[in-house]
């Protein structure tokens, strides 16, 4: 409660309720206002404690970076260390991921990263994986033209998923792995940064597998 209160005095942090959000959300298409720049947006979608989004932001100051979870007492942390550490380029949605395209207007984000999303493995499951097909169109639709999605798990079950789903719609994957830290050619974004449970994995050697692609309807 202590980490959801300090969140409502944090200039970086908006908690708008649902309703809010699905009826004219007011910084969809306005993100420039809210940072006073025309910078490149990138979102972290399940950002947990925020640790690319924060990462990102200070090898980044020209790009402007989001973080989307509905637990706000996991992205407390990443709030706090960007206005610790004077990160105007920095923001976190207290949101559901699936109101994402109520949440900016088309071609308005340049790139997503979904890291270490729940794999939901149940097929009633299927409809919360964050990169099903009704994601994908979500995405699509906030992304600019040649917009990328990375997406970095733990899970082999969600990028074998992933990966299928992509081949079969006839998608732009642009870098595949199932083991990026055993691949000498690994994008060095992609090792630079890791999420506190990310080093756990590392740790009992579970391979990292990664997705790199560009959508195209």
């Amino acid at each position: 409660m202590k980490r959801f209160n300090e969140n409502e005095t944090f200039s970086n942090v908006i908690q708008p309720t649902r309703e809010q959000v699905t009826t004219n959300f007011q910084h969809k298409g306005k993100w420039s206002a809210f940072f006073k720049n025309d910078n490149p947006i990138i979102l972290e979608l399940g950002c947990g404690k925020g640790e690319y989004t924060i990462a990102l932001a200070e090898k980044n100051p020209d790009i402007n970076y989001i973080g989307i979870d509905i637990k706000g007492a996991r992205f407390w942390r990443g709030a706090k260390t960007a206005l610790e550490e004077n990160l105007p380029n920095v923001a976190f949605i207290r949101t559901q991921i699936e109101l994402v395209d109520f949440c900016f207007a088309e071609n308005e984000v340049s790139e997503i990263w979904i890291t270490f999303p729940d794999p939901q493995i149940k097929y009633k499951r299927t409809k919360h994986r964050l990169t099903n097909s009704d994601f994908l169109k979500k995405y699509h639709h906030i992304l600019k033209e040649d917009g990328i999605v990375h997406l970095k798990t733990d899970s082999e079950f969600m990028h074998g998923y992933t990966l299928g789903l992509l081949h079969g719609q006839g998608q732009e994957v642009l870098y595949a792995h199932h083991d990026i830290y055993n691949n000498p050619h690994a994008p060095e974004v992609v090792l630079n940064t890791q999420t506190f449970y990310e080093k756990q994995y590392l740790e009992v050697d579970k391979p990292i597998t990664y997705i790199k692609f560009r959508l195209r309807y």
